[in-house]
């Protein structure tokens, strides 16, 4: 039986991350305290898979799992920073400290820079004297700056080395980092002045100069950049490392492509998460209270903005009242204004996020996007005008639905991509707060076209 399951094609659940039967047995081994099932069971995963089955779980068997599994530094890196401390707090000072022996430098501040005081001294007491100054020296930099993304195991040499005094040097250091790219060019003040990879190290003649094999792309990392210029800079410039540099412009350390793409990652992420009022950090392992906390404040800012619509609405209670039809298609029109907004909105916070809507395009973009929410308004206006005129056999009705349709699919797409550019603009987080203006805005105008052009056209 056991031959038979072995030679199964895996589900398609299963060919990455984690399978369900798996996550069971491992669980119920966790609850029996026995260990070295647990062991087997986890032994094949990748650390990744490791982080993702503790966040998965609750806390009760967080605990069990972790009191028969020994979990290393690269699973601690993985994990969701809103269970971390937890994780953190059950394990054992020893699996602690051989944990975080294992990472490089930028790793270990990953995981501390979040945590309190106490919970950052036993770590930091953890490591060997020159990782722990490493560690503190990072730390000292701003919060989401390239000096805490980098790692300070920094692989460099003169720049009047040839490829085999490198590769001499390379074979002699039993300190080297565990994954790097290049070697890293200094001048005598320890400026750095180019990168060569170790491919082209490995592909030349041992009497070839380092300089005249360096990269022909080459940018150094002010240590107090914004990591998410950093992320930019490694995605539009294709970069797989790059050396970070104090206000002197000295070497300090390397940040890598890995680090680089997770800021990417967690950018996006930020930015769908705050596009739907969530806040910027929520995951499937908050608490009930932390995740209440966090939506609470944009829902009332909703029921605000719900209210001005209602309003908006009020002021044409006598128009709806001789007229019940707008009543049934009033929603239509601001339902429709705000779906195109919101499609405008996303491509805008997108696009000012990459950098790709800048003062030289934005008139063209704002253009295009109206000219969009025309094109759209007079299709779907057609639609509904014909629909409004069989529904309650009113032509009249259907000349105001579809006129009504056209300015607020006009309006969507002037303020799905306006909203955003003025926020940013004035330094808000334009994936924060341009949802909210975006549907007040489809919402106001869509019903006061509707019930204005109505209480004018049709009384």
């Amino acid at each position: 039986m056991v031959e038979e399951t072995a030679t199964e094609e895996p589900r398609e659940e299963d060919r990455y991350g984690l399978g369900r039967e798996r996550v069971l047995a491992i669980l119920e081994a966790a609850e029996a305290e026995d260990a070295e099932t647990v062991n087997e069971l986890m032994e094949p995963l990748h650390p990744a898979d490791i982080a993702d089955l503790l966040e998965q779980v609750d806390s009760s068997e967080r605990a069990a799992i972790l009191s028969v599994h020994e979990i290393d530094g690269d699973t601690l890196s993985e994990l969701d920073e809103s269970i971390r401390e937890e994780v953190l707090e059950l394990l054992s000072p020893d699996v602690l400290s051989e944990a975080v022996r294992e990472l490089e430098s930028d790793d270990v501040v990953d995981i501390i820079e979040d945590l309190e005081d106490d919970q950052q001294k036993v770590i930091l007491d953890a490591l060997e004297d020159n990782d722990r100054l490493a560690v503190e020296q990072a730390l000292s930099y701003p919060e989401y700056s390239a000096g805490r993304l980098m790692q300070r195991e920094v692989v460099a040499g003169p720049e009047h080395w040839t490829v085999g005094e490198a590769i001499d040097w390379l074979r002699s250091r039993d300190d080297l980092p565990d994954d790097f790219y290049h070697l890293t060019l200094v001048d005598p003040r320890y400026h750095p002045v180019g990168n060569v990879t170790l491919g082209k190290i490995l592909a030349h003649k041992r009497d070839v100069k380092l300089k005249d094999i360096a990269e022909e792309t080459f940018r150094t990392i002010e240590a107090t950049e914004k990591e998410a210029d950093v992320a930019y800079a490694f995605n539009q410039y294709h970069l797989i490392s790059a050396p970070v540099v104090d206000e002197d412009g000295k070497l300090v350390g390397v940040i890598t492509i890995d680090d680089a793409m997770i800021v990417l990652d967690e950018e996006a992420q930020e930015d769908i998460l705050r596009l739907a009022g969530v806040g910027d950090e929520s995951s499937l392992s908050d608490k009930v209270v932390a995740t209440t906390r966090r939506r609470a404040p944009w829902l009332a800012v909703n029921l605000a903005t719900a209210i001005i619509a209602s309003l908006v609405i009020s002021l044409f209670e006598d128009t709806i009242a001789q007229y019940v039809a707008l009543a049934v298609l009033m929603p239509i029109v601001a339902s429709m204004g705000g779906n195109a907004g919101t499609q405008s909105l996303t491509v805008a916070v997108r696009a000012i996020a990459t950098k790709d809507l800048t003062g030289s395009n934005v008139l063209r973009v704002i253009r295009r996007e109206v000219l969009v929410g025309a094109v759209n308004g007079l299709i779907f206006a057609v639609v509904m005008g014909v629909v409004g005129w069989a529904w309650f056999n009113a032509p009249l009705l259907g000349a105001v639905i579809a006129a009504a349709m056209v300015i607020n699919l006009v309006v969507a797409g002037l303020a799905g991509t306006v909203i955003p550019v003025v926020l940013d603009r004035l330094n808000i987080d334009p994936a924060l707060a341009s949802g909210t203006f975006v549907t007040t805005v489809t919402d106001v105008v869509g019903f006061f076209a509707f019930l204005g052009l109505a209480a004018v056209v049709l009384l």
